[in-house]
């Protein structure tokens, strides 16, 4: 069993937040693949199995993502190498999708949380770029929706962000480094 943990806020006020990239690959992997969500309380997300794979997106809020990906793992009894986060990363522009094996938190606190949760930091991540951010607080950043202007780019990524997934799992980080960084 596979697991992808999306990260993202829950609640139509974030639905287009620029931090809700995670949940947005997660609603077009759904549509394409044709799986739907439950939510699934006791372990704080909404849940979709298809195939080998459970894909998640938690309802604890970002800085709490760790949490939900420990009682999800726990529960199902997923070790972390079969585990991918797809998360957003302000330091890199939109358009620009980055595969990586390990690494800190980079600032990011969904990031920082699962990490804590975990006991570690190698765990695969595909990193969803939103940048550049201007000359305003990260937060407020985040929190902000993508401009109109920014769409048709977001759609042609996010598109490509379910391939790369599928590529990833079928060929290992390596290539879809390769293929995809």
């Amino acid at each position: 069993m596979k697991l992808i943990l999306c990260t993202g806020n829950i609640g139509d006020k974030y639905a287009f937040n620029r931090h809700n990239a995670g949940f947005m690959f997660a609603d077009l992997f759904a549509k394409q693949e044709g799986f739907s969500f439950k939510l699934e309380s006791k372990l704080k997300a909404y849940v979709a199995k298809f195939s080998d794979f459970i894909i998640v997106k938690p309802t604890t809020f970002m800085n709490l993502s760790g949490e939900a990906l420990s009682l999800i793992m726990n529960y199902y009894k997923i070790p972390v190498e079969d585990i991918l986060v797809v998360f957003d990363d302000l330091s890199i522009n939109l358009g620009t999708l980055r595969f990586k094996a390990s690494g800190s938190d980079g600032g990011h606190n969904g990031i920082k949380s699962i990490i804590q949760h975990l006991g570690t930091n190698k765990f695969a991540r595909l990193k969803f770029g939103i940048g550049p951010q201007p000359p305003i607080p990260s937060e407020k950043f985040v929190l902000g929706d993508f401009s109109k202007e920014q769409l048709p780019l977001l759609k042609e990524t996010l598109e490509t962000a379910v391939e790369a997934v599928n590529f990833y799992f079928e060929n290992g980080i390596e290539k879809a480094q390769n293929k995809y960084n």
